[in-house]
């Protein structure tokens, strides 16, 4: 049975829509800490963290008062990534950690990012089992009055955060020496990331560090490289860092202002991790992983299987293959040895200790050639409209054409409203045709 409430990545929607509203919010706290509380394994506790959206200041109450309502014990700690959250979870031993964010969406979308006490985003069976308390009356779900929760703010969540990320690794790593500019999207990071690098030694240059509530993720980040381009050519950096909303994805920008997306990130990592015998199994990829990168593994004789798009189900490939890294090609990248779900900045610093012995970022990240991909989202208000007869035949028909020379994939954006095609191919003008062949019929 399909998900209610829950996409592929949890839940996340326009403000003030049906879901995204502090009624709704209420009922997510409730149904959730009824769940956990349910489980009588650890203490009562809830953690929350955000990122910058103005929404957040009426969300977060509701998703408070529905937590305590439970019996769940709060603790907020405000703007933080949301692999920051996770690890926390972890650490301080709390029943379950919610994330507020809408990750690259724009200001006026909102969400959740649900995570349980081994700091994993949960599971499809326990996000059912979540929407079917979700939909039952609220009055079944409330505790009685001596048993309500209580709700504390912690300030130290970005210093205990930065902690963990530095006892990854040895003491003697610095960056010393290193020019590096960062983007952090207005978005949660904006603390953290700065923060970090500076503590290692770095100049650092920091942009998109002044969050209004509306700017998020707004000709900045991970989704608008353009930025971070322009600026380490500007600033002659030796390398640029580029997170999203709310920090778990990233994309870098070498010394020769060149983008470096998440599939030449993972290419880079895993030949690094197989010379140096870090690396279990193989790398997980996902369906929109660029077919260069494919051959590429092949050719270095890594293994590499792909999953669905989402980092929940990198993760869940990784996990039941033993692989010890995956990730998207949008920036989604999960290293397994240190994090259980994407971490931009952990990312940022496995990155940075491989190039601490002077090497450039140039010369790292090129492992490839990209095969060339055409990628194109069409707005629908119903995304079953990929079920039709008429499109089917239209998928059926590019597929055909493009057999042999390249592929075709049609899916449903699990955060948005929005069907998504992408065609990769070296014969640009074949891709075009198919891609172009899919879109008409569903426009």
């Amino acid at each position: 049975m399909a998900k209610k409430y829950f996409g592929t990545d949890g839940i996340r929607g326009p403000v003030n829509s049906k879901n995204i509203n502090g009624d709704m919010f209420f009922k997510f706290g409730l149904a959730g800490g009824t769940y956990f509380k349910s489980q009588k394994k650890r203490k009562q506790i809830a953690i929350i963290a955000k990122d910058t959206r103005l929404s957040g200041y009426t969300l977060e109450p509701a998703l408070v008062s529905g937590l305590a309502s439970a019996g769940m014990h709060v603790f907020t700690l405000g703007p933080l990534p949301t692999n920051g959250l996770a690890m926390l979870t972890k650490t301080m031993k709390a029943n379950m950690g919610i994330m507020i964010t809408a990750s690259h969406n724009p200001h006026n979308d909102n969400g959740l990012k649900l995570f349980g006490p081994n700091g994993m985003k949960l599971s499809d069976k326990i996000e059912k089992k979540i929407e079917s308390l979700i939909d039952k009356k609220v009055i079944k779900n409330l505790s009685k009055a001596e048993k309500l929760g209580r709700v504390k703010r912690l300030e130290s969540g970005t210093k205990d955060y930065i902690k963990i990320l530095k006892n990854n690794f040895s003491k003697e790593f610095n960056l010393r020496g290193l020019k590096i500019v960062i983007d952090c999207a207005n978005g949660a990071g904006y603390k953290a990331g700065p923060e970090l690098l500076k503590s290692l030694g770095a100049k650092v240059i920091a942009i998109g560090v002044n969050p209004n509530g509306l700017n998020i993720n707004k000709n900045c980040g991970s989704t608008f490289p353009e930025k971070i381009k322009f600026e380490v050519k500007k600033n002659k950096a030796h390398i640029g860092i580029s997170l999203d909303g709310d920090a778990d994805r990233i994309i870098m920008c070498d010394e020769k202002s060149n983008i470096i997306d998440g599939d030449q990130i993972i290419a880079a990592l895993a030949s690094r991790w197989k010379n140096k015998k870090m690396l279990k199994g193989g790398v997980v990829g996902t369906l929109m992983s660029n077919y260069g990168l494919e051959k590429f593994f092949k050719k270095e004789g890594i293994k590499f299987i792909r999953a669905n798009v989402g980092d929940r189900y990198v993760k869940e490939k990784m996990q039941k293959n033993k692989f010890n890294l995956g990730g998207e090609q949008s920036g989604h990248i999960i290293l397994g040895k240190f994090a259980t779900t994407g971490d931009g900045l952990l990312v940022a610093l496995e990155s940075l200790f491989a190039l601490r012995k002077g090497k450039k970022a140039s010369e790292f990240f090129q492992k490839f050639k990209k095969t060339p991909q055409l990628l194109k989202s069409i707005e629908v208000k119903n995304k079953n409209i990929i079920n039709k007869p008429e499109v089917k035949g239209s998928i059926k028909l590019a597929t055909k054409l493009i057999k042999g020379k390249g592929r075709i994939l049609v899916r449903k954006s699990g955060t948005e409203s929005k069907i998504r095609i992408m065609g990769e191919s070296d014969n640009k003008a074949l891709v075009s045709k198919c891609v172009n062949i899919i879109v008409r019929k569903i426009k």
